[in-house]
């Protein structure tokens, strides 16, 4: 859905993903791309809500938080990639610094988000799951 509405969509220093308006790191024209985007869901008796997409920019690769993400409450939580159920610690990548609203993280360029089919909230600190997105295009 989100992918039709921005496959190849170009702007200048902004991606506007349906209500969302994120501001790239960039004062040049900026075209994104979608990789994937999906709804979380909380596990472990946390709740979630909102939903996450990945775009790709001449700047780099983003997870973009829409502006109804939700996280009740963790002590550390932060972002990674999974797949097929499995969280893969190699990808936890960046604290979150809000619980509530529209967010942008930069994707270290080591993590290709094109091999997982989740994104996920992690608690490090716990080392346990706080949420889930499966991805896809």
């Amino acid at each position: 859905m989100i992918r039709t509405l921005l496959n190849r969509c170009a702007v200048v220093g902004a991606v506007v993903l349906t209500s969302l308006t994120v501001s790239f790191p960039a004062n040049a024209d900026t075209e994104a791309d979608v990789i994937s985007s999906g709804s979380f869901t909380g596990v472990n008796n946390h709740a979630v809500t909102g939903s996450v997409t990945i775009v790709e920019t001449e700047t780099g690769t983003y997870a973009v938080l829409d502006p109804t993400f939700s996280l009740d409450n963790a002590p550390d939580p932060k972002l990674a990639f999974g797949k097929d159920g499995q969280y893969d610690a190699e990808t936890l990548f960046h604290p979150l610094t809000s619980l509530t609203g529209a967010q942008m993280y930069l994707i270290p360029d080591d993590i290709d988000p094109e091999d997982y089919n989740e994104f996920w909230l992690w608690c490090e600190r716990f080392n346990v799951g706080l949420g889930v997105a499966p991805i896809q295009e």
